[in-house]
């Protein structure tokens, strides 16, 4: 079935914002679909620069921390760095453990296994830290809901600092400093950026400090790079992290990942060769599906200490060694992701959790790989427009993953459910969960009511915000490389899409790739031919030949072979008539 096609509306004043910013016009008419200052030129976001960075000051926390942080090095007192199991905490520490070492600072870091330990700090590891002789504990990424292991490291009378950038709890822990975007009021309108993820808040923190140990305002040029070096890492956790690439995380964004090519991290490089990736430009779509899932590939199918290690401590040919252990680790992990992802939708069509009637679903089974479901949890999403929580039970405990839609706040909806969870976390499109297995069928049975409240079925139907419909004739190679270049895309700031008006097929379709899957094609309007290719949509192969006209939903795309650079259209989704 067709999806809801959400077009925005014609700006009437596009053509003469174009003359004005120098862009084409389709490029002013996505500004303004962007919300992008139009009253002058749209300078910050075209060319975003480093010195439009908010201060590390303007973090809360950040300079009280880095305070703590810079007289323990000074001192030499033992720093252990604890950070959480993705790509976000890992990146974070990285980042902090560079930039600590470039001063000449002695640092420990620490993550906790995924299975074993489970998501944030842990009073085992805390314990086990402080009796090992840790006196300054620093959390990445993870933390904020630490009540218990902020008393154990409060009691025995060394320092904890929490930066984190998930959702503060009303209970938060009494460590010595909280560095958090949001933790002053909770409110999004009072931070000056509310969206850092957790190597956002890292790459301040560390900032923070390299001023701290600077003695000034300005930092001393070996912290100076050590900050720049980090930057790519500050990147790759901004985008994997899917926090909105707007304002200050477009900024960290476009430059950290522009820098990583020629990122002077072996570990780094070691990641971009086994990616396939050496020498290349590497935007946003390369870094969120192709060296994060590497990165993450540790963490959900072993332990995530090789991933940091990769970004820390490893020499080239130790980064090597890692890189294929991870590339393994993701090729086994996409295995099980496909399996588990067949089961659970069989599983949801069998219990018709995909019914009108049902606007929630919640999976649970022994077998599946508790490190590979939160990714199987936004497959469903994607497939079944619901919010889904996906459970893996062993030994009488479930350790589940959630991912939400719009218009469900996912944090909400366990707060709402919290009787019959053992602990939970997360933000509004994502959280984690633990639950004893006898209590699965009452948190499903409340979960799916909460659900059915809160959203309506318009909620549920398959949408695609497209920023216009366009000619096919303005679809030159000048326009489409000027779209590209507003990149990089992720959340928040999506790639361009884009409609057609009716359209005629030239020639005849045909199905392309190993099997037969994806569907090639040309399309004419008013005289211009432009090449299409809609991948995974063979399907639809006999409705266009029937009809021979249709509108198609799409992501201009720039093709280069033999020298030569055409438009194509990556066609996203078919409107045939009526």
């Amino acid at each position: 079935m067709s999806k809801e096609w959400l077009i925005s509306p014609s700006w009437p004043d596009r053509e003469v914002a174009a003359r004005r910013w120098n862009v084409p016009p389709l490029v002013a008419q996505l500004l303004y679909n962007r919300g992008i200052d139009l009253n002058g030129a749209p300078a910050a976001f075209l060319s975003p620069q480093l010195r439009d960075l908010n201060a590390p000051e303007n973090l809360s926390g950040a300079t009280e921390a880095a305070r703590l942080i810079a007289e323990a090095v000074r001192a030499g007192q033992k720093i252990v760095l604890y950070g959480d199991y993705d790509v976000d905490g890992i990146c974070g520490v990285a980042i902090l453990w560079q930039v600590l070492t470039s001063g000449g600072a002695k640092i420990e870091w620490y993550v906790p296994h995924r299975l074993e330990e489970g998501y944030g700090l842990n009073p085992e590891a805390i314990r086990t830290l402080l009796k090992d002789g840790a006196q300054v504990i620093v959390s990445i990424d993870c933390g904020i809901t630490a009540v218990e292991e902020a008393r154990i490291v409060r009691q025995a009378g060394a320092v904890l600092i929490i930066s984190d950038h998930h959702q503060p709890p009303a209970d938060l822990p009494q460590a010595a400093v909280l560095v958090h975007p949001l933790i002053d009021n909770g409110s999004a309108e009072s931070c000056a950026n509310p969206h850092l993820c957790g190597a956002g808040v890292a790459f301040k923190l560390a900032w923070a400090v390299a001023k701290a140990l600077s003695g000034g305002e300005r930092v001393q040029p070996a912290f100076r790079d050590a900050l720049m070096a980090t930057l790519p890492l500050a990147a790759l956790g901004t985008v994997a992290d899917c926090v909105p690439l707007t304002g200050e995380n477009r900024i960290i964004a476009r430059h950290g990942l522009a820098a990583l090519k020629t990122s002077s991290n072996v570990g780094v490089q070691a990641l971009i060769q086994s990616a396939g990736l050496t020498g290349a430009n590497i935007d946003g779509y390369d870094a969120g599906f192709r060296l994060a899932p590497r990165l993450n590939a540790a963490g959900r199918m072993g332990h995530a200490r090789l991933a940091v290690e990769l970004l820390t401590q490893a020499d080239a040919n130790r980064a090597r060694e890692i890189a294929l252990y991870l590339e393994d680790h993701n090729r086994n992990r996409q295995a099980q992701e496909r399996a588990i992802t067949k089961e659970a939708c069989q599983m949801v069509e069998a219990r018709g959790m995909h019914r009108d009637a049902c606007r929630g679903i919640v999976l649970a089974a022994e077998k599946w790989h508790a490190g590979v479901i939160g990714i199987v949890a936004a497959r469903l999403v994607d497939r079944f427009q619901r919010p889904t929580v996906m459970i893996a039970l062993e030994n009488g405990l479930g350790q589940g993953s959630a991912r939400s839609v719009p218009h469900f706040h996912m944090h909400q909806a366990l707060s709402a459910c919290a009787e019959h969870l053992e602990t939970f976390g997360g933000h509004a499109m994502a959280a984690g969960l633990r639950i004893a297995s006898a209590r699965i069928a009452a948190f499903t049975e409340a979960f799916l009511a909460h659900a059915n409240q809160t959203l309506t079925g318009a909620d549920l139907r398959s949408k695609l915000r497209l920023d216009a419909e366009v000619e096919l004739a303005e679809l030159d190679v000048l326009t489409v490389q000027a779209l590209r270049n507003l990149g990089p895309f992720g959340e928040g700031h999506p790639e361009p899409r884009l409609a057609t008006d009716w359209c005629n097929l030239v020639g005849e379709p045909r199905r392309v790739g190993k099997s037969s899957d994806h569907l090639q094609f040309s399309l004419e309007h008013h005289g211009a031919i432009l090449k299409g290719i809609g991948f995974g949509l063979a399907s639809a192969e006999e409705a266009l030949k029937t009809h021979r006209r249709c509108r198609v939903a799409f992501a201009p795309i720039l093709n280069e072979y033999n020298s030569r650079t055409s438009v194509e259209l990556q066609v996203l989704d078919f409107q045939f008539p009526q």
